[in-house]
């Protein structure tokens, strides 16, 4: 995937209708260009944050942005919108959310500014990450660093990412 113009979207829900927020959100990805894959779902328990949280939802899409999305922080800015439009406030860090979308990388793009920050600067350390993008992206290498997912992924360890028999529905 390397040198692609293709972005790795972090999908995440643990509050209220978790399935069908991850299913709406998988819906309208579209809305920001062509959704090229999805991984499977997994639960997961949450990492950081208040106590008290229920497990996530956890996926992973591959997509090929639209026109006005190439760039990082276009993407982003569409990556918020649809958390805003499923209800998702942040008040404290790591709380339980009704969505949570991330972008992960865009291709080889570095990007390192307040608010952007592309590769995703935790997600070469996260099972709930790892274990979906290796589904969409099995040979993504990070682009400063060059460890390929797969090696990251039995660093870490994918100790409670348990993938699911729930399914996308039709899209």
């Amino acid at each position: 995937m390397s040198g692609e113009a293709t972005a790795l979207i972090a999908l995440g829900s643990n509050l209220g209708d978790r399935l069908g927020h991850m299913r709406r959100a998988a819906l309208e990805l579209a809305g920001l260009g062509e959704v090229l894959a999805l991984s499977s779902l997994y639960e997961t328990e949450p990492v950081g944050g208040p106590a008290g949280q229920q497990p996530y939802l956890n996926a992973v899409a591959l997509l090929a942005p639209a026109n006005g999305y190439e760039e990082p922080a276009a993407l982003l800015e569409g990556l918020l919108a649809l958390e805003r439009a499923h209800g998702r406030e942040r008040e404290v860090r790591w709380e339980a959310r009704t969505l949570d979308l991330d972008l992960l990388a865009l291709g080889d793009r570095i990007v390192n500014r307040e608010g952007l920050s592309v590769p995703h600067p935790r997600m070469m350390e996260r099972a709930f990450v790892l274990a979906p993008l290796l589904e969409v992206a099995p040979d993504w290498r990070h682009p400063v660093t060059g460890e390929a997912a797969g090696e990251a992924l039995r660093r870490t360890g994918s100790s409670g990412v348990v993938r699911t028999g729930l399914q996308w529905g039709s899209r």
